[in-house]
């Protein structure tokens, strides 16, 4: 698994730390069609099946605030897993600039990631401590843009979240369509949680998924289009929920965890 800190900045705060009472947590190896993957995932010690929530990672991995919201999760009451999507194409742990993790994160192919996740689903039913029919996906950062593009592929879903997800951008052979590209194939509804001072996301991008959701929904073309919705904190940089680093903003990573939290018992997933 990667380092518990992968960037170190001198003026972040402590993060939380959740601890594993009552849980059953730690590494896991499932296995893909690629091959072997590693992860983490906790669910509680008794009773179950538990509903499932995919964690999709950041670009920096499945470090500890990861593999902390997976322990969140699970004290819940939910069978939470994060596969780490990166290990075939690399280790995050040795990385120490914004541009080496973007530069992996740019290697690694959508279809891969989108296996892969599919593997993660099939792991945790076999495992019998997961209820399937009630699984959602939540992702962070990168693994934002993965959650829209994972709502598009699995129509098994009930739903889905996306933190601050990039929704648009160059198109290459590894990543051939962002989330905007897929609003006319959505099938999950998808909960998009964005930060309005957000200097990577801007906020005509967020407009033009909107309307793009809206072009859908009157299509009829995406089930998932007409009952997915935006929130946009004004004052929040990116990152806002990420209680390790400079950008975390206590009040709103509060109200859009509760968000996410009612949103996934709305649709089932509870």
């Amino acid at each position: 698994m990667t380092a518990s800190t992968p960037i170190a900045e001198s003026n972040a705060p402590k993060p939380i730390h959740t601890d594993d009472a009552g849980l059953i947590a730690g590494a896991i190896t499932l296995p893909a069609p690629a091959g072997d993957l590693p992860g983490y995932r906790a669910h509680p010690a008794s009773g179950g099946p538990f509903p499932l929530v995919l964690v999709i990672q950041e670009i920096f991995g499945v470090h500890e605030h990861i593999r902390d919201v997976v322990r969140r999760l699970a004290h819940r009451g939910y069978y939470a897993l994060a596969p780490d999507l990166f290990v075939r194409q690399g280790d995050p742990s040795h990385l120490h600039t914004v541009d080496e993790f973007r530069a992996l994160a740019g290697r690694v192919p959508d279809r891969q990631v989108l296996s892969d996740l599919d593997a993660s689903v099939a792991f945790a039913q076999a495992s019998g401590k997961a209820d399937v029919r009630k699984a959602a996906a939540v992702g962070f950062c990168w693994g934002g843009r993965i959650t829209w593009l994972y709502a598009a592929h699995n129509p098994a879903l009930k739903a889905a979240v996306a933190w601050y997800g990039r929704l648009t951008g160059d198109r290459t052979e590894a990543q051939p369509k962002h989330p905007i590209d897929v609003a006319s194939a959505l099938q999950v509804p998808v909960l998009g949680l964005y930060a309005g001072q957000d200097q990577g996301i801007p906020l005509p991008t967020v407009t033009a998924l909107q309307e793009a959701l809206r072009a859908a929904s009157e299509t009829g073309s995406a089930p998932g289009a007409a009952h997915s919705e935006i929130q946009v904190y004004p004052d929040v940089p990116h990152a806002f929920y990420a209680d390790y680093r400079p950008s975390y903003r206590p009040e709103a990573a509060a109200d859009a965890w509760q968000r996410q939290l009612d949103w996934l018992a709305r649709h089932g997933v509870a």
